[in-house]
């Protein structure tokens, strides 16, 4: 390696080092940037993949699944276990659903496929445990999440980016997909019916128009 009469002038008069201790001294008056946690949380954006949820049908109350399988197909790391059940009629219902949170790679693949809008990642990052049994989640606990997650929403609906993912062609979904709309989380009360003006006279001002009609009557005849 040659070494040129520049780089020995530079190694002479410490121009590396006086350029490092210009940006330190640069940056100790600086504003800080440092988010002093857990008191200051950074902003979540849409379409964080945490906290797994099932997502409560506003109609029933229960989940959305349909126990079609593709969620458990599909995912990488084989961390979602769905066993299926028959009630006394005979008919088939989700007797257990369970994700391996400390298997997950929260990769999104499970909510993306599933055709019915079931699952969802939430903005909930902030959960740890000292027992595998708390990070084990079953159908009770993913309701409980949604459930949750729903309490600290300001909003009135919600949606998930990845029920309907950017650049996929709708057509191709299947048609719960396609029809699927945000969730609505709270309940709209009903406007109160408008009373005729003379529903809301007193019931002595009536008594007392009526006699008079009666005698108006009686004049004219």
């Amino acid at each position: 390696m040659t070494v040129t009469p520049k780089d020995i002038i530079r190694r002479a008069i410490f121009i590396d080092t006086i350029k490092g201790m210009a940006l330190t001294l640069k940056m100790m008056f600086s504003k800080p940037v440092t988010i002093q946690y857990p008191e200051e949380k950074r902003k979540i954006y849409p379409g964080f993949r945490g906290k797994h949820a099932f997502v409560r049908n506003p109609k029933t109350g229960k989940e959305k699944c349909i126990m079609c399988m593709k969620c458990s197909n599909i995912c990488p790391s084989q961390c979602i276990y769905i066993k299926k059940g028959r009630d006394a009629n005979n008919k088939p219902f989700l007797e257990q659903y369970d994700i391996e949170a400390l298997r997950c790679i929260y990769c999104g693949y499970c909510v993306e496929v599933c055709p019915v809008c079931a699952l969802t990642l939430t903005e909930d990052y902030a959960y740890v445990s000292t027992s595998k049994d708390d990070i084990y989640f079953t159908k009770e606990k993913l309701l409980k999440h949604w459930d949750d997650f729903v309490a600290k929403l300001d909003a009135d609906e919600y949606w998930n980016k990845f029920w309907r993912p950017e650049g996929v062609d709708i057509s191709r979904m299947p048609k719960a997909k396609r029809e699927q709309a945000p969730i609505p989380l709270r309940a709209v009360p009903a406007k109160p019916e408008e009373k005729k003006p003379e529903e809301n006279k007193p019931a002595e001002q009536k008594l007392e128009e009526k006699p008079a009609e009666i005698t108006q009557s009686k004049e004219n005849a």
